[in-house]
Protein backbone atom coordinates (compact mmCIF):
# COMPACT_ATOMS: atom_id res chain seq x y z
CA UNK A 1 0.00 0.00 0.00
CA UNK A 2 1.37 3.40 -0.94
CA UNK A 3 0.57 5.73 1.92
CA UNK A 4 1.17 9.47 1.92
CA UNK A 5 3.69 10.80 4.44
CA UNK A 6 3.92 14.48 5.33
CA UNK A 7 7.56 15.58 5.67
CA UNK A 8 6.52 18.56 7.84
CA UNK A 9 5.13 16.52 10.74
CA UNK A 10 6.47 14.17 13.42
CA UNK A 11 4.78 10.81 13.98
CA UNK A 12 3.94 8.65 17.00
CA UNK A 13 3.98 4.84 16.87
CA UNK A 14 0.24 5.03 17.56
CA UNK A 15 -0.21 6.79 14.15
CA UNK A 16 -0.85 10.33 15.31
CA UNK A 17 1.02 13.22 13.72
CA UNK A 18 1.99 16.60 15.15
CA UNK A 19 2.83 19.72 13.17
CA UNK A 20 4.33 22.74 14.91
CA UNK A 21 3.04 26.12 13.75
CA UNK A 22 4.90 28.68 15.81
CA UNK A 23 4.45 27.56 19.39
CA UNK A 24 1.23 25.61 18.73
CA UNK A 25 1.14 21.83 18.17
CA UNK A 26 -1.51 20.65 15.70
CA UNK A 27 -2.51 16.97 15.99
CA UNK A 28 -4.18 14.52 13.61
CA UNK A 29 -3.96 10.91 12.44
CA UNK A 30 -1.83 9.61 9.59
CA UNK A 31 -2.85 8.42 6.15
CA UNK A 32 -1.93 4.86 7.20
CA UNK A 33 -4.21 5.14 10.25
CA UNK A 34 -7.22 6.41 8.31
CA UNK A 35 -6.68 3.68 5.70
CA UNK A 36 -6.55 0.94 8.35
CA UNK A 37 -9.73 2.29 9.93
CA UNK A 38 -11.49 2.63 6.55
CA UNK A 39 -14.61 4.82 6.51
CA UNK A 40 -14.55 7.17 9.51
CA UNK A 41 -18.08 7.75 10.81
CA UNK A 42 -17.57 9.52 14.15
CA UNK A 43 -14.94 11.59 15.94
CA UNK A 44 -14.99 12.42 19.66
CA UNK A 45 -12.72 15.36 20.47
CA UNK A 46 -11.19 16.50 23.77
CA UNK A 47 -12.48 19.55 25.62
CA UNK A 48 -10.87 22.93 25.07
CA UNK A 49 -8.82 23.73 28.17
CA UNK A 50 -8.16 20.05 28.92
CA UNK A 51 -4.61 19.25 29.96
CA UNK A 52 -3.20 16.35 27.96
CA UNK A 53 -0.14 14.20 28.59
CA UNK A 54 1.92 12.72 25.75
CA UNK A 55 0.82 9.13 25.16
CA UNK A 56 -2.58 9.47 26.83
CA UNK A 57 -5.81 8.79 24.92
CA UNK A 58 -7.59 12.13 24.48
CA UNK A 59 -9.95 11.59 21.53
CA UNK A 60 -11.70 8.74 19.74
CA UNK A 61 -12.11 8.02 16.05
CA UNK A 62 -14.72 5.48 14.98
CA UNK A 63 -15.05 3.80 11.63
CA UNK A 64 -17.33 1.17 10.16
CA UNK A 65 -14.68 -1.35 11.32
CA UNK A 66 -13.45 -0.18 14.73
CA UNK A 67 -13.12 2.54 17.34
CA UNK A 68 -9.58 3.68 18.13
CA UNK A 69 -8.16 6.09 20.66
CA UNK A 70 -6.31 9.14 19.43
CA UNK A 71 -3.37 9.76 21.75
CA UNK A 72 -1.72 13.08 22.44
CA UNK A 73 1.75 12.97 20.86
CA UNK A 74 2.80 15.93 23.03
CA UNK A 75 1.80 17.28 26.44
CA UNK A 76 0.04 20.59 26.95
CA UNK A 77 -3.36 22.28 27.06
CA UNK A 78 -5.99 21.88 24.33
CA UNK A 79 -6.53 25.31 22.73
CA UNK A 80 -8.93 24.39 19.96
CA UNK A 81 -10.72 21.38 18.48
CA UNK A 82 -11.75 20.86 14.87
CA UNK A 83 -15.56 21.11 15.18
CA UNK A 84 -15.86 20.38 11.47
CA UNK A 85 -14.92 16.74 12.15
CA UNK A 86 -17.92 16.30 14.45
CA UNK A 87 -20.27 17.09 11.53
CA UNK A 88 -18.19 15.58 8.70
CA UNK A 89 -15.87 12.93 10.17
CA UNK A 90 -15.15 11.52 6.68
CA UNK A 91 -12.82 14.50 6.13
CA UNK A 92 -10.24 12.39 7.99
CA UNK A 93 -10.35 9.89 5.11
CA UNK A 94 -10.27 12.58 2.41
CA UNK A 95 -7.39 14.64 3.82
CA UNK A 96 -5.67 13.10 6.86
CA UNK A 97 -2.96 15.78 7.04
CA UNK A 98 -5.37 18.67 6.55
CA UNK A 99 -8.06 17.36 8.90
CA UNK A 100 -6.50 18.02 12.28
CA UNK A 101 -8.23 16.89 15.48
CA UNK A 102 -7.00 19.40 18.07
CA UNK A 103 -4.42 22.09 18.75
CA UNK A 104 -2.26 22.10 21.87
CA UNK A 105 -0.28 24.81 23.65
CA UNK A 106 2.69 22.56 24.47
CA UNK A 107 4.30 22.23 27.87
CA UNK A 108 7.94 23.16 28.37
CA UNK A 109 9.10 19.63 27.49
CA UNK A 110 8.03 19.98 23.83
CA UNK A 111 11.53 19.63 22.36
CA UNK A 112 12.11 16.35 24.23
CA UNK A 113 8.69 15.05 23.21
CA UNK A 114 9.19 15.93 19.54
CA UNK A 115 12.59 14.25 19.71
CA UNK A 116 10.92 10.97 20.68
CA UNK A 117 8.64 11.06 17.64
CA UNK A 118 9.55 9.80 14.16
CA UNK A 119 10.17 11.83 11.04
CA UNK A 120 8.38 10.86 7.81
CA UNK A 121 11.10 8.42 6.71
CA UNK A 122 11.25 6.72 10.10
CA UNK A 123 7.47 6.46 10.25
CA UNK A 124 7.26 5.07 6.68
CA UNK A 125 9.71 2.35 7.70
CA UNK A 126 7.77 1.68 10.91
CA UNK A 127 4.47 1.31 8.98
CA UNK A 128 6.07 -0.99 6.41
CA UNK A 129 7.56 -3.23 9.12
CA UNK A 130 4.30 -3.44 11.06
CA UNK A 131 1.89 -3.92 8.17
CA UNK A 132 2.05 -7.69 8.10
Amino acid sequence: MAYKFDKDVRYAKTHEWVRMEGDIAIVGISDAAQDLLSDVVFVELPDVGEEVIAGDAVAVVESVKAAEDVNAPVSGVVLEVNQELEDTPELVNDDPYGSWFFKVKPSSSIENELGRLMDADGYAKFVEENEH
